[in-house]
C-alpha cells in the first residue's frame, strides 16, 4: 500500500526538491543550494513555506507558497510546484495544494496565483480545481556556444558595468527595479517596493550572478540592468531585466543584456534562458534580436480562496 505525506521541507530535501521542479523542464534554472536558502531567507512578510510530497519515503515533488509582496494590494498569495513525472497521477499535487491552500488561507489570501506548464495535462489539472486561465508567458533558450549579434555603439555618456560594483551599496540598482517593475506585466500592480526586501529577497540570493548582471550607466547613474542568476555550471537564466521609465527607448537594456551573454560567453556558460509575458512585445523583441528561441510556454491561474 502506498503511503503519502506531505509535510514541511528540510535542508537534506533540497536535491530532490531541485530534481522535482526541473524535471523535463530544463529552462528553469533552480540549483538545491537555492532551494535552501530560500526556505530560511526569504522576507518573514512573505510567509513562505516550503511543502514536500513523499511517497513511501521518497520526496516526489514540492510546492512553494507565500504572499505576494511589493504591492498595495492585500491578499494575494502564490503557489507553485510540481512532482516527479515518474509519480504524477497518484494524489501528491492535489494533496500539496490542499495543504498550501489551507495554510494560505490562514494568513489571508483570498486569491491564489499559480504557473501552470502549457501542456494539456498539467491545464486540465488547474481547471478541475477551480482555477481560471489568465495571461500567457513564453520561455526562451540561447545556445551559447553561437555567436551573438555585433554591439552597436554606446549612446554617449553610457556605460556597461558589472553589478558587483555596487555590491556595497545597491540602492542605485534598486531604484531602476522600483521604478521598471510598476509596468511588469501582470494582474496585481507592482507599486510598493521595498528596499530592504529587495536586499533580502533579490539581492542576497547565493545564484545571483553580480559579475553577470550588467548595469547600463548614463553619466554615473544607473539607469538599466539586465540581472542573471546561474547554475554555477553551465546554465544561465536571465532574471529581470529593467530601464527606469525617463531613459526608455534608447536601447539600454538591450545593451545591457548583449553585454551580459557576452561575458557570460567568457565564464563558460553555455545554455541561457529567459521568460517574457506573451504581450510584452518590447522584450521579446529583444530577446528574438539577441537570438534567443522559444521552448516552453506557461500559463497563470487564479483561483479564488473566499468563494
Amino acid at each position: 500500500m502506498t503511503t503519502l505525506t506531505i509535510r514541511d521541507f528540510r535542508p537534506a530535501d533540497a536535491g530532490a526538491v531541485a530534481a522535482a521542479h526541473s524535471a523535463g523542464r530544463e529552462h528553469l534554472v533552480l540549483t538545491p543550494e537555492v532551494v535552501v536558502w530560500m526556505d530560511a531567507n526569504l522576507p518573514a512578510g512573505r510567509h513562505h513555506r516550503t511543502l514536500v510530497a513523499e511517497l513511501d519515503g521518497r520526496v516526489v515533488g514540492a510546492l512553494r507558497c507565500g504572499l505576494v509582496t511589493g504591492t498595495t494590494t492585500r491578499g494575494v498569495g502564490y503557489a507553485n510546484g510540481s512532482v516527479l513525472p515518474a509519480y504524477r497521477r497518484r494524489g501528491a499535487f492535489t494533496a500539496l495544494l490542499a495543504e498550501a491552500e489551507a495554510y494560505l488561507a490562514g494568513h489571508g489570501v483570498v486569491e491564489l496565483h499559480s504557473w501552470v506548464d502549457e501542456e494539456p495535462g498539467a491545464l486540465e489539472f488547474a481547471a478541475n480545481r477551480g482555477f481560471i486561465a489568465g495571461r500567457t508567458a513564453h520561455f526562451a533558450r540561447r545556445d551559447l556556444s553561437l555567436p551573438l549579434p555585433a554591439a552597436p555603439a554606446l549612446p554617449a555618456g553610457v556605460e556597461l558595468r558589472p553589478a558587483s560594483e555596487w555590491v556595497e551599496d545597491p540602492y542605485p540598482i534598486f531604484v531602476v527595479e522600483a521604478d521598471a517593475i510598476r509596468d511588469e506585466p501582470g494582474e496585481v500592480a507592482m507599486d510598493a517596493a521595498d528596499y530592504e526586501e529587495f536586499l533580502h529577497g533579490d539581492w542576497a540570493r547565493p545564484d545571483l550572478d553580480r559579475e553577470l548582471t550588467t548595469v547600463a550607466v548614463l553619466d554615473g547613474e544607473p539607469v538599466a540592468f539586465s540581472a542573471v542568476q546561474t547554475d554555477g555550471a553551465d546554465r544561465y537564466w536571465s532574471a529581470f531585466s529593467a530601464c527606469r521609465r525617463d531613459f526608455r527607448g534608447r536601447g539600454l537594456t538591450k545593451l545591457a543584456k548583449l553585454e551580459s551573454l557576452r561575458r557570460a560567453q567568457v565564464a563558460g556558460y553555455r545554455r541561457a534562458y529567459t521568460s517574457n509575458d506573451a504581450t510584452n512585445a518590447p522584450m521579446l523583441a529583444i530577446n528574438e534580436w539577441l537570438g534567443y528561441e522559444r521552448c516552453a510556454s506557461e500559463r497563470k491561474f487564479v483561483k479564488r480562496l473566499d468563494g
